[in-house]
């Protein structure tokens, strides 16, 4: 009788942990309503998807994706709160649960999607290069990228595009975009590798630059939202605002505020 009893508090103290542990775990979803906060990664050197400009005189991280995550948040009735560091960590620390997604102009190739989820694509991409205004003749086609100094963003999509038409040895990976445009500006590098947008933003801005077009091919159905790998819930949470936001034209909204913001730093 007496091992009877004991099995049975062993028992019982089994399934009180299993309980417990299920309890802790919870959803995604209610973790991130219980703290309060949506925590978001980016790289916020990406204009016009996110970048640092001064309102109200205070340094503040803007860009139509940062309002994508702002709508993520409200839809989950939290605060929204930004992680900026560089791009080629974005993943990682996703993976090490330091935040709850990453939005940073980030496109769902094959070897990404083997350790990451990703959301339906809330924008297509496309691919231009950066170049000086005197060379904007120089570069019309991918053949005549072969053997220019090339660059781009550390762990980025272009920058695997610029390692292909400059190749490896001419090809120069750096973390922030500004650097990349420094460089470019001060004949260290013949051409830049970012998306259409982004090269756009600093052609407009700067008459020493201009955006070209050689035809580099589109290698995935556009930017989407990271999440942890597994998240399936939060994942088709975030497909949904996505969605509701595209029907309503909120993304178009957002890029054209985001450039506003982008002209007023200027």
């Amino acid at each position: 009788m007496k091992k009877f009893f004991a099995m049975m508090l062993v028992v019982l103290m089994v399934l009180s942990m299993t309980a417990c542990g299920k309890k802790e775990e919870g959803s995604s979803i209610d973790k991130i309503k219980d703290a309060g906060k949506l925590v978001v990664g980016t790289s916020a050197d990406y204009p016009p998807y996110e970048f640092h400009t001064e309102i109200d005189g205070e340094d503040t991280i803007v860009g139509f994706d940062i309002s994508i995550a702002q709508a993520i948040a409200d839809a989950l009735d939290v605060e929204l709160e930004i992680v900026d560091m560089s791009f080629d960590n974005l993943l990682m620390s996703l993976a090490n649960d330091e935040f709850d997604m990453v939005i940073a102009g980030m496109t769902a190739d094959d070897e990404r999607k083997k350790t990451t989820d990703f959301s339906v694509p809330y924008l297509e991409s496309k691919n231009l290069i950066l170049v000086r205004a005197e060379d904007a003749d120089k570069y019309t086609s991918l053949e005549d990228l072969e053997g220019a100094k090339g660059g781009a963003q550390t762990g980025s999509k272009p920058f695997e595009h610029c390692v292909t038409y400059c190749g490896e040895e001419s090809s120069v990976g750096l973390k922030k975009v500004q650097d990349l445009v420094m460089e470019l500006e001060a004949g260290k590098l013949d051409v830049v590798f970012l998306d259409y947008m982004t090269v756009l933003s600093y052609a407009d801005a700067k008459d020493s630059l201009v955006a070209v077009d050689v035809n580099i091919p589109v290698t995935s159905d556009g930017y989407s939202v990271a999440l942890k790998k597994g998240n399936t819930e939060l994942t088709e949470f975030v497909n949904g605002v996505l969605e509701d936001l595209k029907e309503a034209g909120k993304i178009e909204e957002f890029i054209v505020e985001a450039k506003k913001l982008e002209g007023a730093e200027e």
